[in-house]
């Protein structure tokens, strides 16, 4: 990853993919784990040309939010910290050219959460996906 790169999130890092989003999360073989109030559900796939290497997906229930204002303030803090902590996972990925991580991101608590906790439960997934890889 370049040193421009390494503090921003393009929307090609973003899962938007359906096929994508099923092999994640219907095919079983995928890994999860928590951090509360963050869940991490991940997997490793084989890489096509010119894909990025991490893609990574925010979910937020209306089960734990009703308001959607409060739903986007939690999106923007896990967005936010996965921003600046998303090269933890990048170096470990560099190692693997012939492979591709999906994360899916999802909050699981029915409280707002201030943004230094987010980030240091957001840090302490990363350097755990980055281990387990």
């Amino acid at each position: 990853m370049a040193e421009s790169e390494a503090f921003t999130l393009c929307k090609e890092e973003r899962i938007c993919s359906l096929k994508l989003l099923e092999q994640l999360f219907v095919h079983g073989e995928s890994k999860s784990m928590s951090a509360y109030p963050l869940r991490v559900v991940y997997r490793q796939f084989d890489r096509a040309e010119g894909d990025m290497q991490v893609n990574f997906l925010i979910s937020v229930p209306k089960k734990c939010f009703k308001r959607a204002v409060k739903r986007n303030r939690v999106k923007r803090q896990v967005r936010e910290a996965y921003r600046k902590n998303k090269d933890i996972v990048w170096k470990e990925m560099e190692k693997k050219t012939d492979k591709k991580l999906a994360m899916a991101f999802i909050w699981l608590s029915d409280e707002l959460a201030p943004s230094s906790l987010v980030e240091y439960k957001m840090k302490n997934l990363l350097h755990r996906i980055g281990e387990s890889l």
